[in-house]
């Protein structure tokens, strides 16, 4: 399922992460959205409306009394034209005005027009982020059915450490997607395998194949972002799990079997993308042990069937 032409509005506030939003506009626009920017005019001190423009294919609208058309008022007319209304990065300001209802510029006059779903990814200093004030705010927002991201711990700009990292773009689009999908399995339970698995010699050495895994992490993603309950149970790879789905890794063909018959009478659908292996050696060593070539002129290696899952 892909999404064409659901109207994101993208509000860019005043904080060095704004950069890193260009970024977010470029995914967002990949995955068929069409994106509208509407920035602060501290945003712009960051980042320049060109920049913005470049990407999104569309105007960025920043003056609240820049002239449009003479038949439309913009905040008013933006907001219907707005299936989502995301946030990013969300500053201390910029949540205040939220939750208080102040709108002295176009992002907050816009905001209290706009009755749709919002998303906002809060990003700043480590002691604004923890004072009760923003606290206080986002817990207003939250109660107001607003999606909040938590932002990730990390080394911040100003050099402190601790929360208030902006969120990285890729998972603020998936949570973007998953707001958007429409939710076709809700209700639903799917079990997925992928990857490959790893069948152990001794305890340094294995038979296995180059399944990257991709097929099946994309087909979990794809049912949970349409609203199923999805159980990924993946062999080694080095992707990263998807967002919402309860991932459980496993190594070898027994382990993957196990784990499919544990959830396969809890669920509704089964989709089997693993490359698991048809055969198991034998052990050559004992349990935790490596073995030896010294004294060897030659290796047979004598395989036993994994069971079909």
């Amino acid at each position: 399922m892909k999404l064409e032409g659901e109207r994101v509005t993208l509000g860019v506030t005043g904080g060095i992460a704004a950069y890193k939003a260009a970024e977010l506009v470029r995914l967002m626009v990949r995955a068929g959205l069409k994106v509208r920017i509407v920035m602060t005019p501290n945003a712009t001190r960051f980042v320049t409306p060109l920049t913005f423009q470049t990407l999104s294919l569309s105007q960025v609208r920043v003056d609240t009394f820049e002239p449009v058309a003479p038949d439309r008022v913009e905040h008013v007319a933006l907001a219907q034209e707005t299936d989502l209304l995301v946030v990013a990065p969300a500053t201390a300001n910029i949540l205040a005005k939220m939750a208080r209802g102040v709108a002295d510029d176009l992002l907050s006059t816009f905001y209290l027009a706009y009755g749709g779903t919002t998303l906002v990814a809060p990003a700043m200093n480590t002691q604004m982020y923890l004072h009760p004030a923003t606290q206080e705010n986002l817990e207003i927002l939250r109660k107001r059915g607003v999606v909040v991201l938590e932002p990730q711990e990390g080394e911040l700009a100003c050099g402190d450490y601790g929360p208030g990292r902006f969120p990285e773009p890729p998972y603020i689009l998936e949570r973007v997607l998953d707001l958007l999908y429409q939710k076709d399995f809700h209700g639903k339970a799917f079990l997925v395998t992928a990857g490959p698995t790893r069948e152990y010699l001794d305890a340094v050495r294995f038979i296995s194949n180059p399944s990257s895994g991709k097929m099946g992490f994309a087909i979990a993603r794809e049912a949970r972002r349409r609203g199923a309950r999805v159980y990924l149970v993946a062999g080694p790879t080095h992707l990263e799990p998807p967002w919402g789905v309860e991932y459980i890794p496993v190594t070898s063909a027994q382990e993957m079997y196990q784990r499919v018959l544990d959830l396969y009478s809890g669920v509704d659908v089964v989709i089997k993308a693993a490359a698991v292996a048809d055969f198991r050696p034998k052990p050559l060593a004992e349990e935790g042990a490596k073995f030896k070539k010294e004294g060897r002129e030659g290796l047979l290696i004598e395989l036993e069937a994994n069971p079909d899952i």
